[in-house]
């Protein structure tokens, strides 16, 4: 039985009847329930100004997200089978979308588990507790993992930056079984060794699943050039499917061997080379030198994390976009995406329309593409909606 109440303003519950999960610290009655009287990460029942119940949070007196709401049935217990059933609906909906083993389980809010992310790599997972709601419920949902899958290895990757702002430090450890080293997954039709204790976030991004295969059916034939390329997902998965050639640019020297030993394992060593530099070092040495490239794909990390970023971020977007389209060959795609949320789709449109207007070229969009399934998107919660590519054809100007 929950004891501890969270209180409403008057008003304040028309977002969580909409279907927002998040209570902003300004929403509470403090008056009626002080925040200062919760412990980071505990449960509370949610009332609205009249006392009727709402659900059940978890609570973080020190974040402008006060509170996260877990189930909408004060009745229900946050308990192992609690997360447990959670997983379960979510694993249910991969298996139907996807044939192997192979994708994100548990997409936070999406999934009912706010502040939670698991990674499914075979009989391997990855979590993320990005709240401290999540931190202090961790031995619940490990133990719900365990009971469901049995997997060989549970690994915790707690690197966020929004555990910075839950007040919540970093940590990265084998919590459950053992892993002796990388692990194997498979993609689009090509496999791939990750890292997952050392590789970038959980050590593989399947948010991008569904756009690299539309890439790589595209490229069939071409000059590929993989930028940000990190371990290879997109180059490779376009090697695999009889690109002629593949160059992947990336600034770390690590993640373009791991590249390198990907090429490897799909046969496709003599297909891909590799560079490493800054990229935006790269775009100008291969301008003067007059180097062109079939299909770019241009796929940064994210350059707008705040929106005190925004001025800085967008010129970032507009040189990179710029200097791949100086390098397109005529007619050539150029696959340009990104992942900050901040970074609304009709925006990067206009950056695209803009750039290639001020190179003086003709520029179409073949398609668009955003998060795959395994990300789903809450229809109540933007924030939840943060991908977005464009493939756009570029020639001379009409």
């Amino acid at each position: 039985m929950i004891e501890k109440r969270l209180r409403l303003k008057k008003n304040e519950e028309r977002r969580l009847k909409a279907g927002h999960l998040w209570i902003f610290s300004n929403e509470v009655d403090v008056e009626a329930t002080p925040l200062k009287a919760f412990e980071a990460g505990e449960l509370a029942l949610v009332e609205d100004s009249r006392g009727q119940a709402m659900g059940t949070a978890y609570v973080n007196p020190d974040s402008l997200i006060s509170a996260r709401l877990l189930t909408r049935n004060p009745r229900v217990a946050i308990s192992q089978k609690f997360f447990q059933h959670r997983f379960e609906q979510a694993m249910k909906l991969r298996d139907r979308l996807y044939g192997k083993p192979f994708y994100r389980l548990a997409h936070g809010e999406s999934d009912g588990v706010p502040g939670v992310v698991v990674d499914r790599f075979g009989d391997v997972l990855a979590i993320q507790t990005n709240t401290a709601g999540a931190d202090k419920l961790r031995p619940l949902i490990v133990a719900a993992l365990e009971s469901l899958l049995e997997p060989r290895a549970i690994v915790v990757r707690n690197e966020s930056g929004l555990r910075q702002l839950e007040g919540l430090g970093e940590e990265t450890a084998v919590i459950s079984g053992t892993l002796d080293g990388p692990v194997v997954i498979e993609e689009n039709g090509a496999r791939f060794r990750i890292d997952v204790m050392a590789g970038q976030k959980t050590g593989w991004f399947y948010d991008h699943r569904e756009n690299r295969a539309k890439a790589a059916a595209l490229a069939q034939g071409l000059r590929v050039l993989d930028l940000f390329a990190y371990s290879g997902a997109w180059g490779l998965s376009a090697a695999v499917s009889g690109a002629e050639s593949v160059l992947c640019v990336d600034a770390s020297q690590s993640a373009l061997d791991l590249a390198a030993e990907n090429a490897r394992l799909n046969d496709m060593a003599d297909r891909v080379d590799y560079q490493r530099a800054d990229v935006f070092d790269f775009l100008k040495q291969a301008r003067e030198a007059r180097q062109h490239y079939d299909l770019i794909v241009l796929d940064p990390p994210a350059l707008i994390k705040r929106k005190k970023d925004m001025k800085a971020g967008l010129e970032a977007y507009r040189r990179l976009n710029q200097c791949a389209l100086q390098i397109l060959a005529p007619g050539g795609i150029l696959v340009s995406a990104s992942c900050s949320y901040h970074l609304q789709r009709e925006t990067l449109h206009d950056t695209l329309r803009a750039t290639a207007r001020q190179l003086d070229r003709h520029l179409v969009f073949i398609g668009q593409g955003g998060q795959g399934g395994d990300h789903p998107v809450h229809p109540a919660i933007p924030e939840t909606d943060y991908l977005k590519a464009y493939f756009c054809v570029s020639g001379p100007s009409l």
